[in-house]
């Protein structure tokens, strides 16, 4: 089976098939929403897109881990990561 991801390029080419927008419009308004969210993300800490699911960023603790291969343990830094839960419409649509 051949793995297929959806790339920025596929959206904006999608939205100037599906709208007509020009290819450099399409462009601008995929990055901009990406850059919304980001943006969003690091201020609100949270957001919920309805029908859609949930962003929300947590902090991790440092802590230590090991690398599998070498059996070496390392110090992991604390760090934030973003976490996506999806909303109970769009699980429904996914299993259906």
């Amino acid at each position: 089976m051949l793995k297929k991801n959806l790339t920025r390029k596929d959206i904006y080419k999608r939205i100037n098939k599906k709208i007509g927008f020009s290819k450099n419009l399409s462009n601008k308004i995929v990055d901009e929403f990406f850059n919304i969210l980001i943006k969003e993300l690091m201020n609100l800490k949270k957001i919920k897109l309805t029908s859609f699911g949930t962003f929300d960023v947590l902090n991790k603790s440092k802590r230590i881990g090991r690398n599998p291969k070498t059996k070496k343990e390392a110090i992991i830094n604390e760090r934030k990561v973003v976490r996506f839960k999806a909303s109970k419409i769009l699980k429904n649509k996914i299993n259906s």
